[in-house]
């Protein structure tokens, strides 16, 4: 029995991870849930799955909270609640899926206190991958991705040394606004915010889905590639494939390629991190190639989407860089959810902050946590 704290259960991925845990109740444990704001929702978690503790953001939700449940459950707030989640002795694995910089403290301390750690915050790795991965190699413990991309990945290398590789290539669908013909740079100031929210293939939380529709997401995924599987950013490749099968892909140095393909679904890739090293039997994905038909790949088009080529340039630069592209994109996604900024806007506002920035090199995490909060100070003044 493999016991489980999820950070991030009442959004899209947590509620995917406890699908998970239902249908592999004989292997796996709940003993930690964290929310933010949803704690209608937390209760009825709670209630079914019976954790050893849980969190919420606000004391005062916390309280309504601890009053209601009727069985002793320690109920924790704020980044230190997130931490004793993370850091509680009956754990064997943390599945990291808040969005933003609020999982990055209590992934460290996950690492630090000897936990596995199931990724989903692409905010981690994408701030801090050099200082996070570095710990989990003194800890010897495993950072294992839930994105499907980086999964995908990591079940093709499948030990092979990196050496080996040419090219990581990570598909992406092209998200609503993928066909020019419909969607040429021309009409981008028109996007609504409705608009935005249409992903063709996947059901996911509001911020990663206009990540998905800028190709913000696919450019943080290629920092965190990079550093998943330490190799340099000009290995990763990003390739679109509208139908959303062909996860991603390693190009072997002798022009092999390896694929995972299935229809898309994030329970896999959930249930693979949280069972690894085996394979489990489950029947809740099923992918059948004849209805399918047909998988097409296209080029993206970076003069349309510069976020993948302002996401390279941050790889490449490294240092602080990766924080204030980060940082910078969620502060101009708040302002385009709220009317305020226009979808054709978003990346130009990312691209003057960087230019803003003086990088600095081999950070410490204060460094790193200070140049988040500088980005967003500068990107809110732009």
């Amino acid at each position: 029995m493999k016991n489980v704290v999820i950070l991030g259960s009442t959004g899209s991925i947590g509620t995917s991870t406890l699908k998970v845990v239902d249908d592999l109740q004989d292997r796996l444990r709940v003993v930690g849930l964290a929310a933010g704001t949803n704690t209608e929702r937390l209760r009825e978690q709670t209630l079914r799955y019976r954790p050893r503790a849980v969190s919420v953001r606000d004391a005062a939700a916390a309280a309504d909270l601890a009053a209601t449940l009727g069985f002793d459950c320690p109920v924790f707030t704020g980044e230190e609640g997130l931490i004793r989640l993370a850091t509680l002795p009956e754990a064997d694995i943390v599945l990291v899926a808040i969005v933003g910089t609020a999982g990055l403290r209590p992934a460290l301390a996950a690492i630090r206190a000897g936990k596995d750690l199931a990724l989903a915050s692409k905010e981690i790795l994408v701030m801090a991958g050099e200082i996070v991965m570095r710990e989990a190699r003194a800890h010897g413990v495993r950072v294992l991705a839930v994105d499907s991309e980086h999964s995908a990945i990591f079940q093709c290398l499948d030990g092979k040394p990196i050496s080996s590789v040419r090219k990581l290539w990570l598909t992406a669908s092209g998200g609503p606004f993928r066909d020019a013909r419909l969607w040429p740079k021309s009409r981008f100031r028109e996007i609504r915010l409705q608009d935005a929210l249409q992903h063709p293939s996947w059901v996911m939380g509001r911020k990663i889905t206009i990540d998905s529709a800028t190709l913000f997401n696919k450019g943080l995924e290629m920092i965190e590639a990079r550093w998943l599987f330490n190799i340099p950013i000009d290995q990763v490749e990003v390739l679109i494939h509208p139908q959303s099968v062909i996860h991603s892909m390693v190009e072997f140095v002798d022009g092999s390629w390896l694929a995972q393909l299935s229809s898309p679904d994030m329970c896999l890739p959930i249930q693979y991190a949280l069972t690894y090293p085996e394979r489990v039997p489950n029947a809740r994905v099923q992918t059948d190639f004849v209805k399918l038909g047909a998988l097409t790949f296209e080029a993206p088009d970076t003069d349309r989407f510069p976020a993948l080529e302002l996401a390279r340039r941050a790889g490449r630069v490294g240092g602080t860089l990766p924080a204030v592209l980060n940082a910078a994109n969620e502060v101009a996604v708040a302002a385009f959810v709220d009317g305020r900024l226009p979808f054709s806007e978003i990346a130009e506002r990312v691209r003057r902050t960087m230019d803003a920035h003086h990088v600095i090199q081999n950070p410490s995490l204060e460094e790193i946590l200070e140049a988040d909060a500088w980005a967003r100070r500068v990107a809110l003044e732009i």
